[in-house]
């Protein structure tokens, strides 16, 4: 069957603005929301090192396999998993596309908050309360519009096309996010009692490091913040057409996300400790970003209304990034599966996921499950099967892919092994220590649809 006019799929103009899309897709709110939090719950620097030993041992080689099946397909991933493993692999591609809807679903309603307080922030109406204030707009009637505002701009965006929309937008908002987060840590080496904070981040706890709980947050926050068993990056790869090293651009997308978190965490902490607000950081998974750290910049007075503009006018930047990497695998499922054009794509999958995140807009106890169960469970079991296909399944092909830009067998085996065994081990001990909280948080999903 003929694609109509405007289905055709698109292509990246540039290099440049792959690398940027795909690290916008990871540099997202987990960055500066889940990163700081985990790592304060996982004694700083002992999450951070657990966490850089995952994305070496299994984050870069996941992703390496994710990059390879969508350019060698050149589909969409609800199709390209069916194309190269065979109809039994079907139901992988469609849970891609399940978990781009429901985390979107949840997200973009964080995302309406992070919208809501860089206005407030530009119209210096925070207020002091921030508890309070974090309580009354973070469910309700306010979270729903925003929510709504939110993803009419993602919808806008990805409907632009590869090229006008998603290309375009990275090579202008990932530039910026980069220039003030550094603007930033910048800035919050002139606290002058940030030295604490940055004791608490950079020095490790031996003993968490060997934690199930330190290991399952740092696979959890890994796969959400690399985007990962989602099927994003397999989306955004398969507009490739070059003969880029997929190893070198996975390796790339990896230290630029962790970069990001890591500098972060350079302005979270010590803003947290200089103000002496580690214990409002509890208050919610979302305790530093939305309640801590607006409470230090209120009492920075005129200096404040500055730096809390800044930093939700960037964390605004990386909300969007990351938002339209997930809409665009639920497009691409619709353009190249159904036919539609991009336009009319985007414009249903976003006013479906727009209706099917109101409930977590007007509850953050449901909004926490559906993190827990999608955000964390789901992204683990498709990472595990993504293994499992590339490694086991179309490891020749997915070598030779490999090859077009790395000529170095020994790489390539040491990716193959990684792929074929450490990333399954990791992976299925991770989803071991999940099978309790998930199946809580289904219990919880389950008695809030009733």
């Amino acid at each position: 069957m003929t694609a109509p006019s405007g289905a055709t799929r698109g292509s990246w103009a540039t290099r440049a603005g792959f690398l940027l899309a795909a690290v916008g897709s990871a540099v997202g709110l987990g960055n500066m929301w889940r990163f700081a939090y985990k790592a304060s719950e996982g004694g700083g620097a002992a999450f951070v090192v657990v966490y850089l030993l995952i994305v070496a041992l299994v984050g870069v080689p996941l992703m390496t396999s994710e990059f390879i099946v969508g350019r060698l397909a050149q589909e969409s991933p609800a199709r390209a998993v069916r194309r190269l493993g065979g109809p039994a692999w079907t139901p992988l591609g469609w849970l891609f596309v399940f978990c781009g809807v429901g985390i979107l679903a949840y997200y973009s309603v964080i995302a309406g908050w992070t919208m809501r307080y860089a206005i407030d922030a530009i119209r210096n109406s925070i207020p002091s309360d921030t508890g309070a204030y974090f309580a009354e707009v973070s469910q309700g009637p306010d979270a729903a519009l925003y929510h709504l505002v939110f993803m009419v701009l993602t919808t806008v965006v990805v409907a632009g096309g590869v090229k006008g929309g998603l290309e375009r937008a990275n090579l202008i908002m990932m530039p910026l996010l980069f220039l003030i987060l550094v603007g930033l840590a910048i800035w919050a080496t002139t606290l002058p009692n940030g030295g604490s904070g940055y004791a608490y981040y950079l020095r490790p706890d031996p003993a968490k490091i060997f934690s199930a709980d330190v290991l399952t947050a740092a696979a959890g926050q890994s796969f959400f913040s690399l985007s990962l068993g989602m099927g994003a990056l397999m989306t955004y790869a398969s507009y490739l057409k070059s003969q880029e090293n997929l190893a070198r651009e996975a390796l790339t997308v990896a230290l630029s996300d962790f970069g990001v978190a890591f500098v972060a965490g350079l302005i979270v902490f010590p803003v947290i400790f200089n103000f002496g607000l580690l214990d409002r950081v509890g208050e919610s998974t979302v305790g530093a970003l939305f309640i801590a750290l607006p409470a230090g910049f209120d009492q920075l007075g005129r200096t404040g209304d500055y730096v809390d503009t800044a930093f939700f006018v960037m964390l605004l930047f990386a909300a969007l990034t990351s938002a339209i990497s997930l809409l665009e695998v639920v497009v691409a499922a619709l353009v190249d599966g159904a036919r539609m054009r991009r336009r009319d794509a985007a414009i249903a999958a976003g006013f479906a996921i727009t209706i099917l995140g109101l409930p977590a807009a007007f509850n953050t106890t449901f909004l926490g499950n559906l993190d827990a169960f999608v955000g964390q469970f789901l992204l683990i079991v498709g990472g595990l099967c993504t293994a499992f296909l590339v490694g086991y399944r179309i490891l020749p092909q997915a070598d030779a892919e490999l090859a077009r830009g790395l000529d170095n067998v020994g790489l390539r085996r040491f990716w193959a092994w990684l792929v074929r065994y450490v990333a399954p081990v990791v992976l299925i001990v991770v989803l071991g220590f999940l099978a309790k909280p998930t199946w809580q948080a289904v219990v919880g999903l389950v008695t809030y649809a009733r």
